[in-house]
This record gives structure tokens, C-alpha cells and sequence, in this order.
């Protein structure tokens, strides 16, 4: 089947959207209460930063509203290996995650080359 998007998304849930929390907010979480070794720090501020870098972030995320992002598919491959040092500090914390795919995301409210972002109220997809 094909599918058009992709969410590394964690098992706790986000306060703000009540959604499992996407692979940014796991790690900086881990980062926040103290979790990672330095070096681990680094190598993911680093993806933050290639990300902050090269990819636009949707307005409604700067603003703190409840959306989440979806990967798009045909651009998953390269985004999975950037992310890929990221996804191996979870394994290496035991940070439970699922890379979730799907063709089902709710009314998108911003698209680019890369995501869609799309509301979430009360923890489903608007």
C-alpha cells in the first residue's frame, strides 16, 4: 500500500495537544530532565539544527497552537536519514516510539515539500 505520510511519534502524550508527542519534543524532553549523556545532546541539537536550517516551520507551530506534523512520504526516505541518529538515542534510553504511517491526517492547515501540519483538539486529528 502506498501511504502519504509518516510520524515518528512517542507513547506519552504532549500537554498541549494531548497527541503523542512527535521524535522533537521526545528528545528535547530528555534533554530537559536531564537524560542524555552530553554527547547525545549534541549529536540531536545538531538534527534540530539542520531541520531549524532547512526547513520552514508552519506558523501555527511557532504560535504554540495544537497541531502536529506529518512527514510527507515521498520526501520520508532522506528526512529518516537525518533523523536516524535520533531515533538510535531512543532505542539507546529505552524511549518506547512508533514511526507511524498513514494516508489519514485530518483537515491540513499548512503544506510544504516536506509536512503538513494539521489541528488536533482533545488529542485526535481535527
Amino acid at each position: 500500500m502506498n501511504f502519504k505520510y509518516m510520524r515518528i511519534q512517542g507513547r506519552e502524550h504532549s500537554w498541549i495537544t494531548k497527541y503523542p508527542k512527535g521524535i522533537f519534543g521526545m528528545c528535547w524532553r530528555m534533554i530537559q530532565d536531564g537524560q542524555m549523556s552530553p554527547e547525545d545532546e549534541d549529536t540531536f541539537r545538531k538534527i534540530d539544527k539542520w531541520f531549524v536550517e532547512n526547513l520552514p516551520e508552519p506558523e501555527a507551530c511557532k504560535n504554540g497552537d495544537k497541531v502536529i506534523t506529518f512527514f510527507k512520504k515521498e520526501t520520508t526516505d532522506e528526512m529518516q536519514k537525518i533523523l536516524l541518529p535520533a531515533m538510535q538515542i531512543l532505542d539507546k534510553y529505552n524511549h518506547p516510539y512508533d514511526v507511524v504511517y498513514t494516508n489519514f491526517v485530518g483537515k491540513i492547515i499548512y503544506e510544504d515539500e516536506w509536512q503538513v501540519a494539521v489541528r488536533v483538539e482533545d488529542g485526535e486529528m481535527i
